[in-house]
């Protein structure tokens, strides 16, 4: 009879390898191991790169200790001993004053700047000199001989005053004078007539003529400040240097009219009686608008 073994008990040599549980732990720990590493790295150049922390001093309060003591007197003076007799009721001496209203300084104040300014102005422009003999005369004090009565008061030009965005803002000051119809125009030493429009773009458009007879729309200038700097500014773009020269600001009729409306509107005056009128431009939802911010009158 042959012998049978079962091959149920055939018995293997044992086996190692890694498992798929092994491959994620490790994963696993070699990831918080490096989190940890970038942390500390971390930490260690911020504590050796933070700024040094200064020491904020202490306020300190003034507390004043009323001097005294304890039994003393309720309503102890300080001993003063001056040589005159005591007076209970002390008041200035009588000194004659002269009241004068503030609003009359302003007016007279600002009446003698307009006569400087414009003098300054013909005088920088005619470049005139003084000669001759000086000469002087009284005058009668009648009426000037005439067929119409001049018109009294300012013009527009010398009465109005626009307040526009800093230099520092000279993208929105741009904004304003395109969204206003306002032209830059400067007399180049050849005596060209320059006219800069479309001031946001970067270079604005340049248009020039070699005569302003047909010129009939208002301008103005700026006699000084931030501002005009910012005009140099925007000749600059242009590649035109301007330090030399003044630049003037053109304003469209409708704009115009816009202004001399909105002057009429807020105090209901006349224009022979408006010394000066203050404009803002204030931003809306669909561009600037002016606004009037005050007024002087001659009466």
């Amino acid at each position: 009879m042959a012998d049978r073994r079962d091959d149920s008990s055939t018995i293997y040599a044992p086996e190692m390898r890694v498992t798929r549980y092994d491959r994620v732990s490790s994963i696993l720990i070699a990831g918080v191991i490096g989190l940890i590493v970038c942390v500390s790295a971390l930490t260690a150049t911020w504590l050796f790169n933070r700024p040094a922390q200064t020491s904020q001093p202490i306020p300190v309060e003034l507390i004043e200790f009323p001097g005294g003591v304890e039994d003393g007197a309720v309503d102890e003076t300080l001993l003063v001993e001056s040589p005159e007799d005591p007076v209970p009721d002390a008041s200035l001496e009588d000194v004659q004053q002269e009241d004068v209203e503030v609003e009359e300084i302003f007016e007279s104040v600002t009446e003698l700047a307009d006569v400087s300014a414009e003098q300054m102005l013909r005088q920088y422009e005619t470049d005139a000199q003084s000669s001759g003999n000086v000469g002087s005369r009284e005058g009668s004090g009648r009426r000037a001989l005439g067929a119409d009565g001049g018109q009294s008061g300012l013009p527009r030009e010398q009465r109005w005053y626009i307040q526009f965005a800093s230099q520092k803002d000279l993208e929105v000051y741009a904004q304003q004078l395109e969204f206003f119809g306002i032209e830059l125009g400067t007399i180049q030493a050849d005596g060209t007539l320059v006219y800069l429009s479309n001031l946001t773009q970067n270079p604005p458009s340049i248009r020039k003529t070699t005569s302003g007879k047909n010129e009939g729309r208002m301008y103005m200038t700026w006699q000084g400040g931030q501002l005009k700097a910012a005009d140099q500014d925007l000749f600059r773009r242009a590649s035109i240097d301007v330090s030399a020269s003044r630049v003037l600001h053109f304003y469209p009729p409708r704009t115009e009219a816009m202004l001399a409306q909105l002057e009429h509107n807020y105090a209901n005056r006349s224009a022979t009686d408006i010394r000066r009128t203050y404009f803002v431009v204030d931003s809306t939802r669909d561009g600037y608008e002016f606004r009037v911010s005050r007024q002087s009158y001659f009466r």
